[in-house]
Protein backbone atom coordinates (compact mmCIF):
# COMPACT_ATOMS: atom_id res chain seq x y z
CA UNK A 1 0.00 0.00 0.00
CA UNK A 2 1.30 3.43 -0.89
CA UNK A 3 0.08 6.79 0.41
CA UNK A 4 1.03 10.23 -0.92
CA UNK A 5 0.53 13.46 0.95
CA UNK A 6 1.83 16.99 0.65
CA UNK A 7 3.38 18.93 3.52
CA UNK A 8 3.90 22.69 3.71
CA UNK A 9 7.61 23.24 2.99
CA UNK A 10 8.13 24.92 6.38
CA UNK A 11 6.94 21.73 8.16
CA UNK A 12 9.21 19.25 6.35
CA UNK A 13 12.06 19.84 8.83
CA UNK A 14 9.74 18.98 11.73
CA UNK A 15 8.58 15.81 9.94
CA UNK A 16 12.15 14.65 9.35
CA UNK A 17 13.50 15.76 12.73
CA UNK A 18 17.05 16.41 13.82
CA UNK A 19 19.26 13.79 12.20
CA UNK A 20 16.15 12.09 10.78
CA UNK A 21 14.93 10.99 14.23
CA UNK A 22 11.22 11.77 13.68
CA UNK A 23 11.10 10.10 10.25
CA UNK A 24 12.91 7.02 11.61
CA UNK A 25 10.56 6.78 14.60
CA UNK A 26 7.45 7.02 12.39
CA UNK A 27 8.85 4.35 10.06
CA UNK A 28 9.72 2.05 12.98
CA UNK A 29 6.36 2.38 14.70
CA UNK A 30 4.27 1.96 11.53
CA UNK A 31 6.31 -0.51 9.46
CA UNK A 32 6.65 1.95 6.60
CA UNK A 33 9.26 3.53 4.40
CA UNK A 34 8.89 7.30 3.99
CA UNK A 35 10.51 9.41 1.27
CA UNK A 36 10.45 13.21 1.21
CA UNK A 37 10.68 15.50 -1.79
CA UNK A 38 11.77 18.75 -0.14
CA UNK A 39 11.30 20.69 -3.39
CA UNK A 40 7.58 19.96 -3.74
CA UNK A 41 6.73 18.97 -0.16
CA UNK A 42 5.38 15.63 -1.39
CA UNK A 43 5.80 12.59 0.84
CA UNK A 44 5.47 8.96 -0.23
CA UNK A 45 4.61 6.38 2.44
CA UNK A 46 5.08 2.70 1.55
CA UNK A 47 4.02 -0.21 3.76
CA UNK A 48 6.90 -2.62 4.30
CA UNK A 49 5.72 -4.31 7.50
CA UNK A 50 2.84 -6.63 8.34
CA UNK A 51 0.55 -3.92 9.72
CA UNK A 52 -1.89 -3.01 6.92
CA UNK A 53 -2.88 0.15 8.80
CA UNK A 54 0.72 1.31 9.26
CA UNK A 55 0.72 3.54 6.19
CA UNK A 56 -2.57 5.14 7.26
CA UNK A 57 -1.26 5.74 10.78
CA UNK A 58 1.97 7.25 9.35
CA UNK A 59 -0.15 9.48 7.09
CA UNK A 60 -2.18 10.72 10.07
CA UNK A 61 0.97 11.51 12.09
CA UNK A 62 2.49 13.39 9.14
CA UNK A 63 -0.79 15.25 8.54
CA UNK A 64 -0.78 16.30 12.22
CA UNK A 65 2.76 17.64 11.82
CA UNK A 66 1.63 19.42 8.63
CA UNK A 67 -1.18 21.07 10.64
CA UNK A 68 1.29 22.57 13.14
CA UNK A 69 1.66 19.93 15.85
CA UNK A 70 5.09 19.10 17.26
CA UNK A 71 6.26 15.56 16.57
CA UNK A 72 5.72 14.67 20.26
CA UNK A 73 2.08 15.71 20.09
CA UNK A 74 1.57 14.09 16.68
CA UNK A 75 2.91 10.82 18.15
CA UNK A 76 -0.24 10.69 20.34
CA UNK A 77 -1.85 9.32 17.15
CA UNK A 78 0.07 6.06 17.63
CA UNK A 79 -2.44 5.37 20.42
CA UNK A 80 -5.29 3.39 18.82
CA UNK A 81 -7.95 5.53 20.49
CA UNK A 82 -6.57 8.92 19.36
CA UNK A 83 -7.65 10.66 16.19
CA UNK A 84 -6.84 13.78 14.18
CA UNK A 85 -9.60 16.20 13.25
CA UNK A 86 -9.04 19.29 11.10
CA UNK A 87 -11.48 22.21 11.01
CA UNK A 88 -11.15 24.52 7.99
CA UNK A 89 -11.62 28.09 9.24
CA UNK A 90 -12.37 29.34 5.70
CA UNK A 91 -15.65 27.42 5.87
CA UNK A 92 -16.73 30.05 8.40
CA UNK A 93 -14.61 33.10 7.52
CA UNK A 94 -14.98 32.89 3.76
CA UNK A 95 -11.91 34.02 1.87
CA UNK A 96 -11.33 37.26 3.79
CA UNK A 97 -7.79 37.37 5.23
CA UNK A 98 -8.91 39.83 7.91
CA UNK A 99 -11.71 37.52 9.09
CA UNK A 100 -9.33 34.54 9.07
CA UNK A 101 -6.83 36.34 11.31
CA UNK A 102 -9.61 37.47 13.68
CA UNK A 103 -11.04 33.94 13.99
CA UNK A 104 -7.62 32.37 14.56
CA UNK A 105 -7.06 34.97 17.28
CA UNK A 106 -10.37 34.05 18.95
CA UNK A 107 -9.37 30.37 19.13
CA UNK A 108 -5.85 31.11 20.37
CA UNK A 109 -6.92 33.81 22.83
CA UNK A 110 -4.73 36.43 24.49
CA UNK A 111 -1.31 34.92 25.13
CA UNK A 112 -2.63 31.49 24.07
CA UNK A 113 -5.06 31.40 27.03
CA UNK A 114 -8.14 30.10 25.18
CA UNK A 115 -6.25 27.34 23.39
CA UNK A 116 -4.66 26.31 26.70
CA UNK A 117 -8.05 26.24 28.48
CA UNK A 118 -9.54 24.06 25.72
CA UNK A 119 -6.60 21.66 26.03
CA UNK A 120 -6.69 21.53 29.83
CA UNK A 121 -10.44 21.01 30.15
CA UNK A 122 -10.87 18.50 27.30
CA UNK A 123 -7.53 16.68 27.28
CA UNK A 124 -7.33 17.21 23.50
CA UNK A 125 -4.33 18.83 21.79
CA UNK A 126 -5.10 21.96 19.74
CA UNK A 127 -3.08 23.53 16.91
CA UNK A 128 -4.01 26.68 14.99
CA UNK A 129 -1.99 26.74 11.76
CA UNK A 130 -2.60 28.26 8.35
CA UNK A 131 -6.32 28.21 7.63
CA UNK A 132 -7.13 25.37 10.04
CA UNK A 133 -7.65 24.39 13.65
CA UNK A 134 -6.48 20.82 14.22
CA UNK A 135 -7.37 18.62 17.19
CA UNK A 136 -5.90 15.34 18.49
CA UNK A 137 -7.77 13.31 21.08
CA UNK A 138 -10.11 10.45 21.78
CA UNK A 139 -13.66 10.66 20.39
CA UNK A 140 -15.12 12.19 23.57
CA UNK A 141 -12.33 14.79 23.87
CA UNK A 142 -12.67 15.68 20.19
CA UNK A 143 -16.44 16.17 20.45
CA UNK A 144 -16.13 18.69 23.29
CA UNK A 145 -13.07 20.48 21.85
CA UNK A 146 -14.70 20.68 18.39
CA UNK A 147 -17.87 22.20 19.87
CA UNK A 148 -15.84 24.76 21.85
CA UNK A 149 -13.85 25.75 18.74
CA UNK A 150 -17.02 25.98 16.63
CA UNK A 151 -18.68 28.17 19.29
CA UNK A 152 -15.68 30.54 19.13
CA UNK A 153 -15.64 30.57 15.33
CA UNK A 154 -19.37 31.37 15.26
CA UNK A 155 -18.79 34.35 17.56
CA UNK A 156 -19.85 33.08 21.00
CA UNK A 157 -18.37 35.09 23.87
CA UNK A 158 -15.27 33.51 25.41
CA UNK A 159 -17.00 33.42 28.80
CA UNK A 160 -19.82 31.28 27.35
CA UNK A 161 -17.27 28.87 25.84
CA UNK A 162 -15.42 28.61 29.18
CA UNK A 163 -18.70 27.86 30.98
CA UNK A 164 -19.54 25.21 28.36
CA UNK A 165 -16.11 23.58 28.83
CA UNK A 166 -16.40 23.63 32.62
CA UNK A 167 -19.87 22.05 32.46
CA UNK A 168 -18.57 19.30 30.13
CA UNK A 169 -15.63 18.66 32.47
CA UNK A 170 -17.98 18.29 35.47
CA UNK A 171 -20.19 15.89 33.47
CA UNK A 172 -17.16 13.78 32.48
CA UNK A 173 -15.94 13.61 36.10
CA UNK A 174 -19.41 12.60 37.28
CA UNK A 175 -19.55 9.81 34.66
CA UNK A 176 -16.09 8.67 35.70
CA UNK A 177 -17.12 8.50 39.39
CA UNK A 178 -20.24 6.48 38.46
CA UNK A 179 -18.10 3.97 36.55
CA UNK A 180 -15.93 3.36 39.62
CA UNK A 181 -18.93 2.77 41.88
Amino acid sequence: MEQRIKLPKERIGVAIGQGGKVKTEIERRTGTEITFDSETGEITIKSVGEDPLGALRARDVLNAIARGFSSERAFHLFDENKYLEVIDITDISGRSEKALVRLKGRVIGEGGRTRRIIEETTGACVSVFGKTVALIGDPEQLAVAREAVMMLLRGAPHSAVYKFLERKRREAKRREREIWR
